[in-house]
């Protein structure tokens, strides 16, 4: 087995190595570079030096000449040419010792005595300078030497020139072959690093997606890099716990749903459980009996399965997060020859500031209800018929007997008449709403629709009830919005509705008190509510005061009849009528009806 070594120690070498031959063609480079600039400077210097030299002594040479040629030359000017002549001559034989060069200076110097000896030679002879063959000829070859030397000091710069630029060329390559070598390093070191550290992290991730998919059962890789390594076992038991995590999770939520299934199939009513598609996905035993289905009914639409169409639309409107308008028709389903009523309510199921996940829908048996809700109204509409004629004949008969009676308005006669008329009067308000109630539930009861001024209409209903809010020392107020739509309704029954809650907010509100009425656009619907400072109501009371003869609070009024009749025409206008009441905070009655 390999030695693990650390990624760090890894990438440490690797890069070291790269930055160290990096450096050192960097370092050849430079020491060729500079080597080659002091080389070419010396020899460019050198010759500069020779050319430099070789033109003073040509230049003295001429100056010289010019002298000679004179009738009478001077001897002084002669000799301080002349040794000025020598001194560059030496000045550039001890440049050659200096610098071991060979530049032919001793050579001119020899030419150079030469030739003053034949001039000397010459001039004592009385000689013509000009057809002196033997100082022509030493001229000529003094000249000729320094001629030459200066063209091998131009030979020189030219080579060294020539010179440098091979050797910069051969430093050129040698960097070039640096870079390659860095290059070639570096690609190798790289594709080692990807091959060795690569497949590892991508059989991790491939770890990590079976993990992410529920499979547990992964094969880790390993790795020459110690980190790799510890990653790997630090994976391992992260996969492990997950492992034993998810195990125990599956165990709880299978325990969960046993004791969720077990609720469910103990609960009186039956429950159908939808997905987010609509679509059943589950029933308990009690809707599969009252239902007569099966579980092979899963997976259907609501509204197919129970062949209401209507159904799937108002499910629609609670999966988006809305509710129902109103309480929805019973359902009607045959079983083995038998009609069963069900009433039925839809409940969205989300998680707290999550999404609708479905809904529930909870089926309740009201058969033998609806048969006994029948058989009372059939009952409370024979009896009021019934008793309709004889107590108007009764009432008729007392009439007419206290008008024709005469007793003192003191006495204890008129106090008993007026008792009995009161309570005649009673039973006559009594039997009709009870008429007028069981009219409503039959569906007898039409609505004599026309278009509503609610403002007027409002202001008339508070106007009806000034006198008796201003003998119990109770504000009367009004609160409309403004420019509010003229509504289609049947104005008789809405203002019934308006008496009644009026009558309800006088009852229970205390001398001092307040009711407020109110009216507003919301929508296409318009909202009328009255608001009252009284008592309140119970919480426990509040979801059957719409019953009837249902009476909530200490003051007993009617026979309990009012608020059943209100809910039943606003219903028949398609609205909804609710209440909110917190009990010695006041109650609010609304009601909602389309436009």
């Amino acid at each position: 087995m390999k030695l693990a070594i650390k990624l760090r120690t890894r990438l440490f070498l690797s890069i070291s190595a790269l930055i160290t031959v990096a450096l050192l063609g960097l370092l050849l480079g430079v020491v060729s570079v500079m080597q080659m600039a002091k080389s070419q400077e010396a020899l460019i210097r050198n010759n500069f030096i020779t050319l430099d030299l070789g033109l003073k002594l040509r230049q003295t040479l001429g100056d010289q000449l010019i002298l000679m040629l004179r009738n009478h030359p001077d001897p002084k000017a002669l000799e301080s040419s002349a040794n000025e002549y020598l001194a560059l001559l030496d000045e550039g034989m001890e440049h050659e010792r200096e610098h071991k060069l060979d530049n032919g200076f001793a050579q001119a110097r020899e030419d150079y005595e030469l030739f003053l000896e034949a001039f000397k030679e010459a001039h004592a002879n009385a000689l013509d300078i000009g057809s002196d063959q033997e100082l022509s000829d030493r001229f000529n070859s003094l000249r000729n030497g320094l001629i030459e030397e200066h063209r091998k000091a131009l030979d020189n710069i030219y080579t060294a020139q020539a010179a440098a630029r091979d050797r910069a060329i051969i430093i050129a390559g040698l960097l070039g072959l640096v870079g390659l070598a860095v290059l070639i390093i570096g690609f190798v070191t790289a594709h080692g690093i990807a091959r060795r550290f690569g497949a590892p992290i991508e059989a991790l991730a491939k770890a990590a997606d079976n993990i992410g998919k529920g499979n547990y059962e992964v094969v880790l890789p390993l790795s020459s890099a110690a980190e790799m390594n510890l990653l790997t076992r630090r994976f391992g038991t992260m996969a492990e716990a997950l492992r034993q995590h998810q195990a125990t999770n599956v165990d709880e939520l299978l325990a969960g749903q046993q004791r969720l299934q077990a609720v469910l199939d103990s609960i009186d009513d039956g429950l159908l459980m939808i997905d987010q598609q609509g679509r059943l996905e589950h029933l308990n035993p009690v809707a599969q009996r009252q239902l007569g289905w099966d579980e092979g009914r899963l997976g259907q639409p609501l509204g197919e399965a129970l062949g209401r169409p209507e159904l799937d639309q108002q499910l629609l409107t609670v999966l988006r997060g809305g509710s129902l308008e109103r309480a929805p028709e019973d359902l009607s389903v045959d079983i083995e020859g038998e009609t069963r009523l069900l009433t039925y309510s839809l409940t969205p199921v989300s998680q707290p500031k999550g999404p609708i996940l479905g809904a529930v829908m909870v089926l309740h048996d009201v058969t033998e209800q609806r048969a006994f809700e029948r058989v009372r109204s059939e009952f409370v509409l024979r009896a009021s018929h019934e008793l309709r004629t004889p107590v108007t004949g009764m009432h008729m008969a007392f009439g007419l007997f206290l008008e024709r009676a005469r007793f003192d308005p003191q006495s204890r006669e008129t106090d008993l008449l007026n008792t009995v008329n009161e309570e005649m009067q009673r039973l006559m308000q009594l039997i009709n709403d009870l008429l007028n109630f069981s009219r409503y539930q039959n569906g007898l009861q039409k609505l004599t629709l026309a278009p509503c001024n609610l403002e007027q209409m409002l202001n008339e209903a508070r106007a009806r009830f000034a006198d008796r809010a201003r003998a119990k020392n109770i504000e009367l107020l009004i609160d409309l919005q403004p420019e509010l739509p003229v509504l289609n309704a049947d104005q008789a029954q809405l203002e019934r509705v308006l008496d009644n809650l009026l009558d309800n907010a006088l009852r229970h509100t205390a001398s001092g008190g307040q009711i407020r009425l109110q009216a507003r656009r919301h929508g296409e619907r318009v909202i009328m509510s009255i608001e009252d400072s009284g008592e309140g109501i119970a919480y426990g009371q509040q979801g059957r005061i719409f019953e009837p003869f249902v009476q909530v609070g200490r003051k007993k009024g009617g026979a309990g009849l009012g608020l059943a009749l209100c809910k039943e025409i606003v219903q028949l206008h398609g609205g909804r009528i609710g209440v909110y009441s917190r009990p010695g905070q006041g109650t609010q009655f609304y009601m909602a009806l389309p436009l």
